[in-house]
């Protein structure tokens, strides 16, 4: 009996495993070196290659596994389906993009006239178009002008308008946006200080108007968008505010630039100016349905001041931005909007056909009634009608971890996922995920 024969076959197979030099220059690895760079691309070589070593793999099967572990992008984002029934799921990364915007985008992302004349060949305003298709869709402001989010507006606004000075703000609004960051602490760190009026759940006009003097910057009426009080409350509108000789700042926060017949109770921008803001500070990447930026309107003058101060440098956003923003303001019904006012008979419709779908290929799926939200610290409270796939709870998890990646939600031990946040067109590809964890199960 030869006892050398296993070691030494063993050996034999090791040498097999092909050299990193030469699996770079297959041409399927050496076309993704160039897509996704190649120290990528070796890390993928060389964790196929270990497999080979322990056994786990056939040494001529390395390429195909360095190819299949490749990721998708050059990026350590990976896509997500969102399943959850949050419209704006703020770990997901709040609103999606539209079509329109994300085509700007890949235009902008060459060398691009953002701040050129073309005309001319001399300097413009900075992101101009934006500008003007926001000044568009709300003509109620005079000027408008754009941060990086929705918080850096609000700094932006006390940093101008109350450095060294008071900020009078209800105790109802000294509200926590998420993370553990709070408003108090937010502008506190501008340099103002907060003059607190009225109690938790009753502020009255006359309370601000007490409150106002010769140290008053402005005036902050805060809209508690991730939160309802309700009972013995009361507050004060900003047409109530606007008479006592100070600036009237209004932060709505969702970013609904006009009213929205679906969210009555949620504020807008156009409604706060003809009201008498000065200024109205929101989010772009909420209920607008765009880009993380934060929008600032009002005031032409109060406006132009924000956008020359030195902190506007800091906050300013790039042109990525900027073009996702004006194709978001121009373009068709974003994938935030479509949800929103999506027909619940219709997503009933969507969930059935996807649950037949996965039961004749095995899996337990049932279409349920469910309850979507908007999420994103908009419209608290607000329930949308919807429906979902039920699947078990197992698949959860799985999901999660699948390419692409389907974030859904688990209820009474059952993993749902609900269709109201998913685009109609992303229907098959939320069923093929399923499967494929299906059958991924079966195989072990």
């Amino acid at each position: 009996m030869d006892r050398g024969a296993g070691p030494a076959a063993g050996e034999d197979e090791r040498r097999r495993i092909t050299r990193t030099d030469v699996l770079l220059a297959e041409p399927r690895l050496a076309g993704a070196a160039g897509r996704l760079g190649r120290g990528v691309v070796k890390a993928a070589i060389a964790a196929a290659q270990r497999r080979a070593r322990a056994g786990e793999i056939a040494p001529e099967a390395v390429a195909d596994a360095a190819v299949a572990s490749l990721p998708p992008s050059a990026s350590g984002l990976h896509p997500v389906i969102n399943a959850t029934g949050v419209l704006l799921h703020t770990n997901l990364g709040r609103a999606p993009l539209s079509a329109a915007a994300r085509e700007a985008v890949a235009v902008a992302s060459g060398a691009t006239d953002v701040e050129l004349d073309l005309e001319t060949g001399r300097r413009a305003e900075r992101g101009r178009s934006a500008l003007a298709a926001l000044r568009e869709r709300v003509p109620q402001a005079e000027a408008a002008h754009v941060v990086n989010n929705g918080a850096a507006a609000l700094v932006l606004a006390a940093a101008v308008l109350a450095p060294g000075r008071e900020i009078v703000i209800s105790r109802g609004e000294m509200v926590e946006i998420g993370d553990g960051f709070r408003i108090p602490e937010l502008l506190a760190a501008t340099g103002a200080r907060l003059r607190e009026v009225g109690t938790t759940n009753r502020t009255a006009p006359d309370d601000y108007a007490a409150a106002v003097g010769e140290a008053t910057g402005f005036i902050l009426k805060v809209h508690p968008s991730n939160f309802r009080m309700t009972g013995f409350t009361r507050g004060a509108g900003v047409a109530e505010l606007t008479g006592l000789g100070v600036p009237v700042v209004a932060d709505i926060g969702s970013g609904l630039l006009a009213p929205e017949p679906l969210l009555p109770d949620e504020p807008d921008a156009a409604s706060m100016l003809k009201a008498g803001a000065d200024l109205v500070t929101a989010s772009g990447d909420k209920l607008l349905g765009g880009p993380q930026c934060g929008l600032l309107l009002g005031k032409d003058e109060l406006v132009r001041r924000l956008a020359r101060h030195p902190l506007a440098r800091a906050l300013r956003v790039d042109k990525l931005t900027l073009a996702a923003l004006e194709a978001t303001l121009r373009g068709p019904l974003t994938p935030t909007g479509e949800g929103l006012r999506a027909d619940a008979a219709a997503v009933r419709e969507r969930a059935e056909r996807l649950a037949a779908l996965l039961r004749d290929a095995g899996v337990d799926a049932v279409a349920v009634g469910s309850e979507a939200a908007v999420g994103g610290g908009g419209a608290p409270g607000v329930v949308l009608p919807s429906a979902a796939v039920s699947v078990p709870e197992r698949y959860a998890a799985r999901l999660r971890r699948g390419t692409p990646a389907v974030m859904g939600r688990v209820e009474d031990g059952r993993c749902l996922l609900d269709l109201r946040s998913v685009p109609p067109d992303q229907d098959g590809v939320l069923a093929e995920a399923v499967r494929a964890q299906t059958i991924r199960a079966e195989a072990r």
